[in-house]
Formats: structure tokens, sequence, C-alpha cells
């Protein structure tokens, strides 16, 4: 049985008055809304809209990483919220890096079944730091001979495959990996952060260093130079159980805050993850300060006539120069700008060729960068080099300079004119003006060890050898010159240098 609900006459005229002023309603809103009224930008630019879309995440920290690596060693509680995380590490001791394949299913096929490369690294943190880098790896390798500053603990890692160590490059380490296979290295730190600061009276506070990791695939001709993914943290290493110690004295100092303090702090993570960053720029050092441990296998010395003078001219090394060009590519600008350790601006400066660099200004720059960065980028685009402390100019002295030399004077009496012999000077940079770094630019200049050249006199008056001090360098007149004069020595293999 069905049921029909009549209303009366005035409740139809009621309804259909309603239905009427409902759709005349939904009509004008698209004509209040035209042109003159309102738009959907004007609407989300409100400030209420505008809060927010500040409060979501931007969309890369939603991203998921094809790699994870994870430090297995907790982090410091005294670190501010917004903060990157700090982790101490004690010298020497071995920590588990664990390498986590990430990937989704279908993402990266072709890395499925082959085997990636990963290089461990571990830099300055500091900027300051990082410019001078090779100048303070080189200053710890000559205190520190045959050490490394970064090691693998072979035996205690798992799934590393051919794992190497380059002897020029304390500070790397590489090896292969399966990322279907569980895989973890233990690394060993041999530094620590106090053997780099500028002051060492004891109590001062040693510098960060970073642990970076890249990650490359082999691309068509076996080469592992495609890059994957890179990732870093920030540690600093103390003397064996400082760490520990150091892990201590900050968690009591946080116990002794209020919580409204303890609030502003990061709460002790028992492991580090190492987050996202830009890969390391391949740099290649020029070495300008050659170790002690170095055996040169070509000696430029050799007994000859006379009392054993070298036997040629020395070829000075050939200047490197990173220059930007006003003809360099946005791209090239780009790698250039990491070489030179500005991979924070590369961002902003991304369509940006060598000439548009090159027309800025140093206050355009310093706006950009911060007072810091953008004098140091200005000093880059404009190629300033630092003046050295002292330059004095050398030629080596041979029997045929000699015999150049008698003729000369000879001359000179017969005429007083000189004949225009042509003499080749080296020029010589001094920056710390002690005898040590004279006898390594000589042995550079030679292209021998600092070990084959025994001491370095200078000749001195009724031509008696006064042994070089660093006294006696700090007195020398600026691009003063030089004739070297070589001798060997009876003991040994060596050679001893007379300035004349």
């Amino acid at each position: 049985m069905a049921w029909a609900l009549k209303l009366p006459l005035a409740d139809e005229v009621i309804e259909s008055g309603l239905v009427q002023d409902f759709d005349a309603s939904l009509s004008g809103i698209g004509q209040e809304l035209g042109a003159g009224a309102y738009s959907m930008s004007d609407v989300l630019a409100l400030p209420i809209f505008k809060q927010e879309e500040s409060s979501l995440p931007p969309d890369n920290e939603n991203k998921i990483l094809p790699f994870q690596y994870v430090l297995c060693a907790a982090t410091s509680p005294a670190v501010k919220l917004h903060d990157e995380t700090l982790t101490y590490l004690n010298q020497g001791q071995s920590y588990e890096i664990r390498m986590l394949d990430n990937r989704k299913l279908g993402e990266l096929p072709e890395i499925n079944g082959k085997l990636v490369k990963s290089i461990f690294r571990v830099v300055f943190h500091d900027r300051r730091l990082q410019y001078t880098e090779h100048q303070q790896l080189e200053g710890w390798r000559w205190n520190r001979p045959g050490d490394r500053i970064l090691d693998i603990d072979i035996p205690m890692s798992v799934g590393i495959i051919d794992p190497r160590a380059n002897p020029t490059q304390l500070n790397t380490v590489e090896f292969l990996w399966d990322p279907a296979k569980r895989t973890s290295v233990f690394i060993q730190v041999h530094c620590i952060s106090t053997e780099f600061t500028m002051r060492k009276h004891g109590g001062e506070k040693g510098v960060p260093f970073r642990v970076q990791i890249d990650t490359f695939k082999e691309n068509e001709n076996g080469e592992y130079t495609e890059h994957l993914h890179s990732a870093s943290c920030q540690i600093k290493v103390f003397k064996p159980k400082g760490a520990d110690r150091k892990q201590k004295t900050d968690r009591e100092k946080m116990e002794k805050r209020t919580p409204h303090e303890k609030e502003k702090y990061q709460p002790s993570y028992e492991t580090t993850i190492l987050t996202e960053c830009s890969p390391w720029p391949e740099i290649t050092y020029v070495n300008n300060s050659p170790s002690p441990g170095f055996n040169s296998s070509h000696s430029s010395f050799s007994l000859g006539e006379g009392n054993g003078s070298p036997n040629h001219q020395p070829e000075p090394p050939p200047p490197v120069t990173d220059n930007l060009l006003p003809t360099t590519t946005p791209q090239e600008a780009q790698q250039w700008l990491h070489r030179n350790r500005f991979s924070t601006f590369t961002r902003l400066f991304t369509n940006f060729s060598g000439a548009d660099l090159l027309k800025l200004t140093r206050d355009d720059v310093i706006q950009i960068c911060g007072p810091a960065d953008g004098i140091r980028l200005f000093n880059a685009l404009k190629g300033r080099m630092v003046r050295p402390r002292l330059t004095i100019y050398v030629c080596q002295e041979s029997l045929q300079l000699r015999e150049q030399q008698q003729q000369q004077q000879q001359q000179k009496r017969e005429d007083g004119d000189s004949n225009g012999t042509f003499f080749v000077y080296h020029a010589i940079y001094l920056e710390e003006l002690t005898a040590v770094e004279l006898t390594e630019k000589m042995a550079q200049l030679f292209s021998i060890s600092p070990r084959q050249i025994g001491q370095i006199y200078k000749r001195g008056p009724t031509g008696i050898h006064v042994l070089i001090s660093d006294e006696m360098i700090q007195n020398f007149q600026e691009e003063a010159c030089f004739i070297l004069d070589t001798m060997k020595a009876e003991t040994n293999d060596s050679y001893h240098i007379i300035l004349k």
C-alpha cells in the first residue's frame, strides 16, 4: 500500500517560491564572483591560508631516498631544535654504518642484480677549514707520517667488495656493495678534532667534521661515475673514551635544565641518520709541499764534474688555475661552485653563466651570500691570489753557467759592456719563513724528496758557509736573487745546497 503525502495548496505555493529563490541564489554566485570581484589567487593570499601553507612540509621532505645510511652511535642531547645532529666518536674505535636499500618496488631497476660503489670521506664542517683542506691534511700527514685519517675495519665489515684506500687521499675510502644484500661497514677515524684548532693551549673546543657517503652506479663503460645518492652527518672525534665522557657531560647538563629549557633541545637518539646532501666535488690537488716520506724514483741530482752540481735545469711545475671564464655555461658554473666550496649557493645561481657571475659587484655578492662567503666568492670570481710573505729567485749553477760567467767577466774587462748572457731563474714563494719550508720548496724545484737535501748554506764573507736558520730567512730581502750550488754529502746520498 502506497502512501502519498498531499500538501495543501498554500504549502505548494510556498515550496515553489523557495525553490525559485534558491535557484536564483545559485545562479547569482557566478555573477557576483566575476572578473571584478575575487579570484582564487586573492583568496589563497589571505594570511590564514599563508600560515597554513607555511606549516606544510615541502615535497622533498616526504621524498623517499633510494638509500639510507645509519651510523650506530648516539647523537648528543645538547643540540638545539632545528639544528643538525652532532655525534661524538672515539679516535680509532670501529663504528658500524649500515647501508640500507630504501627503494620502492620498480625504482632504479637498472641496478638490480648489480653492484654500486660508495665513497666514504671525513671532511671539515667549517667553511674556513674546507677552503684550506689540502693544506690542513698535508700538515697532518707531516705530523703523523704513515697514518691515515679514515680506515675500514675489514674483518668486522659485512657485504663490502674490493675495499680500497688511496695512499694519497688519507681521508677517503671506497668499496663496492650489493644493495640487495646486507651490508655494514665499520669505519675508524684516527684524527681528533683538536688537532686542527688554531690555538692549542689546552681546553679549546675541537673542530667538527663530517662523514659523507657518495654512492654511484656503473655507466656504459663499466665506470662508477653516475651519481645516485649522497648523505652526511656532523661528528666530533675525541681521544679514546673521550666521546663517552663528553656524552655523559652533555646528558648531565641537560638533566639540570628546567622542563621549559629542555623543550628547546633535541632528544638523544641511539643512532645517527645521515641526511641527504650534495655530492662531494672531485678536486685534483697539486702537492705543493712534498711529504718527507715520499721517495722519488727519478733523482735530478747526479755526480758530475766539479762539486756535484745538478746536471740539468729543472722544469717548473705548470700552474693550475680554476678561474671562471665569461664563456662558461650555467652547467659548468655549477661545477665551478662545487669545486670551490660554494655548494650551498648552487641553487641560487642555477641559471647563472660565467658572464652573469662575473658581472656581479662586490656588494651584490655580499648581499646574496652574506659577508663571509660573499667576500670569499668575490675573490674567487676575480681570481685574486694571496701574496706570499717572501719571494726569492734562484738559478742553478752548472759548468756551462760558470764558463759563461767567466766569459762575461772577461768581456766586461775588455770593452766594459755585458755580452747579454741569458740566465733562467725560478721563483720560490715562502709563507712560514722557516728552513724546513725552504727545504721543501727546494726539493719540489729539483723534483726530489726533502730527505735528499742535507743542509742549506749561504755563502758569507771570505767564502765561508753559513748554515741557514729561520731567523736568517726572516731577514732575507724581498726578491733576493741567489745562485744555487750543490755539494755531495759525505755520509749518505744526500746533497748540501749553497746559496751564493
